[in-house]
């Protein structure tokens, strides 16, 4: 399997769940790849913070010559408390990583991918519309969709891609509790229930889209928003949300 061979890679967030997967995928098709994340990956890389993305790229330079693929997938959900609970560190922080991480990795990444490449963003379906996610996470994914557009646009002539991917629901890290609080209760058959598909998605689902947009098959794919979810986002599943009620 060769759809990667001779490229050099990153992944944040690469320790678990989809990130891990996409390591796994873009290494079995012939691409050298530094995983990073806070734990469990290749390299240790806090992916909002400014000095160690330059880091982590100046890394892939020094030691691979080049960098031609970046998937930019560190994030943190933030949990579930409405606006009206949630603090401003709550929402600095759920930012930084998950917005603030990937314009950090396009503005230090891009410069040194001279020969061009693919930059990729994980964002959300919960970035998309509301009911899927907090409000400061819902926020920070439509903050990604919106950088990768802009991004691709800034970009004109450099031949680098930018693109987001919007998983729905996925089995990972993030979403463990939302797993166990539905097996826990008998209602493991209700996870997904809202798409046609009517079931969760795997790491490898997204993994396989991160790796059709690192590869050449997605070069006239630029400044797009792939959705990944079942068809959920199809249509409207209704979420109500009473002012001064916890959202469940």
């Amino acid at each position: 399997m060769t759809r990667l061979s001779g490229k050099v890679a990153i992944v944040t967030g690469a320790g678990s769940g989809i990130g891990k997967a996409t390591v796994d995928h873009f290494r079995r098709e012939g691409a050298t790849v530094i995983g990073a994340d806070l734990h469990g990956a290749d390299v240790t890389c806090d992916a909002g913070d400014d000095s160690a993305v330059k880091a982590l790229v100046d890394q892939a330079i020094a030691d691979h010559g080049r960098l031609d693929i970046v998937f930019a997938n560190a994030g943190i959900s933030g949990g579930l408390a409405s606006i009206f609970e949630q603090s401003v560190d709550d929402w600095n922080e759920i930012l930084r990583v998950n917005l603030i991480g990937p314009f950090l990795m396009i503005k230090h990444a891009a410069p040194v991918m001279t020969a061009g490449g693919s930059i990729i963003c994980t964002a959300s379906v919960a970035g998309l519309r509301s009911g899927a996610g907090g409000p400061a996470y819902s926020a920070s994914k439509a903050g990604v969709i919106s950088l990768v557009k802009s991004a691709a646009q800034q970009l004109t002539g450099s031949k680098v891609r930018v693109n987001a991917i919007c998983p729905g629901l996925v089995e990972t890290g993030m979403t463990e509790f939302v797993y166990e609080r539905a097996r826990a209760k008998g209602q493991a058959d209700m996870l997904g229930h809202l798409n046609p598909l009517q079931r969760g998605g795997e790491p490898n689902e997204i993994a396989n889209v991160a790796l059709f947009l690192a590869s050449d098959e997605a070069s006239y794919v630029n400044g797009h928003a792939l959705v990944v979810d079942g068809g959920l986002s199809s249509s409207h599943p209704f979420n109500a949300q009473r002012y001064g009620r916890t959202a469940i």
